[in-house]
Parts: C-alpha cells; sequence; structure tokens
C-alpha cells in the first residue's frame, strides 16, 4: 500500500517571508499613466517605486523611445525618456517584474495651473457653461486634476488620473485652466497637457515649503502663527464645542419661538487645515515634480491681501522655490492680477505688479475691465484664460506679432504743473475707451492725492490738476474696485500703478 505524502502547511509567518521574496511590482505615481500628455523634444522624467536593486526598461513607441533605471536602496527608480516633437497617440511599456501599459499616450506642451478659488472655478459656474461644455470635445487637450490635500511633509504621489478633455471631463475642471489650453491647443495645433492643482481661499505660503518660510525673518511670522494656533488648539476645539452646545440650545428655543435662530459658531482652524504653511505645496505640488512641464499659470492673491506688502516677496519666493525643485530652470510662471473687488485694497495688485517687474520670465494678466466688484469670483474666465495664452504665445512660443500685455507703468517726467507718465506695452497706441481718461489722481510731494485729468497725449498720459501746481506724483486705478479705461489699441487695459513709495496700510505686517 502506497503511503500518503504528508500535507504541506505553511503558517502565517512563512507566507509573509515567502511574500518578502517575492519580487515587488513596478508601482508609477498618478501623474504617470494612460491618456497622459509628455512635453515634447524633452528628457522627460518618468519614475515609481520597485524592489531595492530591481532593473527597469521603458520602451516607447518612437525613435529613442527607450530607457532604462535601477531601483535605489528605498526602491526608488527614475529613468529619462527621450521625447520627440508633438504627436501620438503612444502606448509605452514598463517593464520590471512586472510590466505596466501605457496607452493613449501624446507629446505635446504640458502646463501646470494653482492658485486659489478664480483657478478653482469651474468651466460649469462660468459664462455660457452650456454652450462651453457641449462644444468641449478636444481629445488632443489631456487634463489631470489634483485631488485637494493638506500634508505636514513633502508626498511621493497624490490622487488624480490624466482623462481626455470631453463635455463629460470637462465641467469640474478649472475654467482659467481649460480656456488658456484651448487658445494654445487651437493656435498650436499640437496635444496639450493641463494638471490642475488648486485650492479656494488658501494663501501662497501654504504653496511654499516651510523650510523656506522659516529661513526668512519676513515669512517666519506666518509659521510662529500656524504653530502658536496648533498648541492652543485643543483649548479652542474645547471652547468651541462649548460655544457650539449653547448655541444649539439657543436655536432650538428660537425655532419653538418662531424667531430667527443666532448665527452658527465658526469652527477654529484646526492642524492640517488648508492655510498650513508648506501643506498644499508639500500634497500638491511636491507629488508632481520632476514631471517635465512646460510652464505654470497663477492665479491667487486675495487670501494675501491684508499682507499685500509682505507678498511683494512672498510671491516671488514661492516661484523660486517651485523651479528650484522643478530644476527646469527658469519655466515661464504667467498669473493673473486679481480683479477689482469691493473688499481689496489695491495694494495686492501693486504687489503682484512688483513682482512681475522683479521677476525673470514671468508675465502678469490684467483683469479691471472683466471683474465684478460685488463678486470676488468674476464668471468670465474666457478673457482671463485667452489673455494667459497670448502672454505664452509670445513669450514662450515666440509669435512676435502679438500684443501680449496691455500698457504697464515705466517711468514719469515733471513737467512744470504736469506729470508725463510712460509706459511699456503700448502696442498699437493708447486709447480712452468711452470718454476722456478715468481714475487718475495727483498730488504734490507728501500732499493729499486730488482727482486729476489725463490726457493721451502720443504714447505718453500727461496729468494735472487745476488744485496741484507742484506736482510730485500720480496714482492710476488706486482704488478698491477701479475700472479705468485706459488701453492700448488690442483691447488690453493698463495695470494700476502709483509713482510715489509711501507706506501703504499693509506695510510692516507680517
Amino acid at each position: 500500500m502506497m503511503k500518503k505524502t504528508p500535507l504541506l502547511t505553511v503558517g502565517l509567518p512563512a507566507v509573509m517571508l515567502l511574500a518578502s521574496l517575492s519580487p515587488a511590482e513596478v508601482r508609477l505615481p498618478a501623474v504617470i499613466g494612460s491618456n497622459m500628455v509628455l512635453q515634447q523634444q524633452s528628457e522627460a522624467p518618468l519614475w515609481g517605486w520597485a524592489d531595492p536593486g530591481e532593473k527597469i526598461t521603458i520602451r516607447a513607441k518612437w525613435k529613442k523611445g527607450r530607457a532604462r533605471a535601477k531601483a535605489d536602496a528605498d526602491g526608488k527608480w527614475t529613468a529619462f525618456l527621450t521625447t520627440p516633437k508633438a504627436g501620438g497617440p503612444y502606448t509605452i511599456r514598463i517593464k520590471g517584474a512586472n510590466t505596466i501599459k501605457l496607452e493613449n499616450v501624446l507629446v505635446g506642451e504640458v502646463w501646470v495651473c494653482s492658485g486659489q478659488s478664480n483657478m478653482q472655478w469651474s468651466v460649469s459656474n462660468s459664462n455660457n457653461s452650456a454652450e462651453e461644455i457641449a462644444g468641449a470635445q478636444y481629445p488632443n487637450i489631456r487634463l489631470f486634476y489634483v485631488k485637494r490635500k493638506v500634508a505636514d511633509t513633502p508626498q511621493d504621489d497624490c490622487e488624480g488620473a490624466w482623462r481626455e478633455c470631453s463635455p463629460e471631463t470637462i465641467p469640474e475642471f478649472s475654467a482659467v485652466a481649460y480656456f488658456f489650453g484651448r487658445n494654445l491647443h487651437k493656435q498650436l495645433d499640437i496635444p496639450i497637457g493641463l494638471i490642475h492643482t488648486s485650492w479656494g481661499g488658501t494663501p501662497a505660503e501654504a504653496w511654499t515649503r516651510r523650510p523656506i518660510l522659516e529661513a526668512n525673518e519676513q515669512f517666519a511670522p506666518i509659521v510662529r502663527r500656524y504653530d502658536k494656533m496648533v498648541a492652543a488648539y485643543p483649548k479652542t476645539l474645547e471652547a468651541y464645542n462649548k460655544k457650539l452646545a449653547r448655541w444649539t440650545e439657543a436655536s432650538k428655543r428660537a425655532k419653538a419661538e418662531g424667531k430667527q435662530p443666532p448665527g452658527k459658531p465658526r469652527p477654529p482652524r484646526g492642524p492640517g487645515n488648508p492655510h498650513t504653511p508648506g501643506g498644499l505645496y508639500n500634497a500638491m505640488i511636491a507629488p508632481l515634480i520632476p514631471y517635465a512641464i512646460k510652464g505654470a499659470i497663477w492665479y491667487q492673491g486675495e487670501s494675501n491681501a491684508s499682507r499685500a506688502y509682505q507678498y511683494r516677496t512672498l510671491f516671488p519666493a514661492m516661484i523660486k522655490n517651485w523651479r528650484d525643485d522643478w530644476k527646469q530652470g527658469d519655466f515661464p510662471f504667467y498669473f493673473v492680477q486679481i480683479a477689482p473687488y469691493k473688499n481689496q485694497n489695491p495694494e495686492i495688485r501693486e504687489a503682484q505688479l512688483i513682482a512681475m517687474k522683479n521677476t525673470a520670465n514671468t508675465g502678469m494678466v490684467v483683469t479691471t475691465d472683466i471683474g465684478n466688484p460685488d463678486n470676488i469670483h468674476p464668471k468670465n474666465k474666457q478673457d482671463v484664460g485667452k489673455r494667459l495664452a497670448l502672454w505664452a504665445m509670445a513669450k514662450t512660443y515666440g509669435r512676435q506679432d502679438i500684443v501680449y500685455s496691455g500698457p504697464i507703468y515705466k517711468g514719469m517726467k515733471v513737467e512744470g504743473d504736469k506729470i508725463r507718465i510712460f509706459f511699456d506695452h503700448i502696442g498699437g497706441g493708447l486709447v480712452a475707451k468711452d470718454g476722456p481718461l478715468t481714475h487718475f489722481a495727483i498730488a504734490k510731494k507728501e500732499g493729499d492725492f486730488v482727482p486729476a485729468t489725463a490726457v493721451i497725449d502720443g504714447d505718453t498720459v500727461v496729468v494735472s490738476s487745476d488744485n496741484v501746481k507742484e506736482p510730485a506724483d500720480v496714482r492710476f486705478g488706486w482704488q478698491n474696485t477701479p475700472e479705468p479705461n485706459l488701453f492700448n489699441k488690442e483691447g488690453l487695459p493698463a495695470s494700476p500703478f502709483r509713482t510715489d513709495d509711501r507706506k501703504g496700510i499693509t506695510h510692516g505686517i507680517l
């Protein structure tokens, strides 16, 4: 009689040992996947994770579309894939212990689109939304929407997926990003990749690495305030819960008596809120690096308006942070000067203008003519995207026949009882829309500013007032809700400015 062979049983520790000895599957970050756009004519980094020492082979369906990598001691690997001119779709195979097949990949131009609520503002909430959504059939525009998240340390991955632009995928995507990308796509006739990473109501410091903030005494108070808030949070939360309990009882009584209930108390900000210094950089920018990009567009500033003077240096520091970490040089960075709004002081627009003048390879879109004084979220995002695209077409893609900016203050000259103002970006010439020039003010040295008469004289504007015989300075559009009428002939508005350097209401607020 034949003996039965004993059944080999493996306990849990042995199973774990066998699993640890088996090769780990190659894994990719979310931003590298099917339907993506790779930056054309670049050494595009592709990266991921595998077992330490594992060899990775990458093959793409184009000439020179091969790359190799080896996972380091931490299991991280990076390869650089030489990309061709714009085209596709292509298939890419990434092989290690397993094989990943990426399909429907295009090669074209990739832009990061970031900021706060006016960048987050969706196509579905913009002007002519039904028509725009129905017409959004652009399979060669690809969309990647980073899920909103906060982190205390730089993350190596995010949540999101590349999708073709269509009436089904565009409604909740950034309107500014889409209209910008659509303009580029139509004019360049190549694939466009848009990486949308924004969060409404957030300040620039949330998009900047915390060590950069800590190292600069102008920004360090931001970090100290946050740390103090975190330390006090248990007590503030306890106090809030007591207020909430009292409010609940008061609301019940008011309802029973047919009265209006009192206002509900607002919860305190706690650790990990979206204002966390560096929190959004860690979770929503760091995971995208070093994906090859052409540049970035930005719409933000409202949440820094109360610290506008600080923003003069904070915003450029954020731009430098991104550029340094991406290691792709001073890539184009185009942004939107925030629109006129009744609760927004003019110093934030000045801070943005100064940032543009002092930061290489940047450009600024002026929106004084397409805002809404009563709504911080103007619905005309089409013109915002178009104006951003003008900067990109002229400065990034070399279209020398394009006027891409409205008049920007260049300098002044006192001429007796008048001041002559000089501009850059006059285009085909300066024009006043709908009557005489408005929103100019003039002052003598240290004197009050008074409304002024302004007249276009060739490529300059001459400003005067019968009440100011020895003028020293001029201001233009220096209000919360300026809607001035100085443009160039191409229909682009002049940026608000001032010639004086008097301390404003945000000076010294850190």
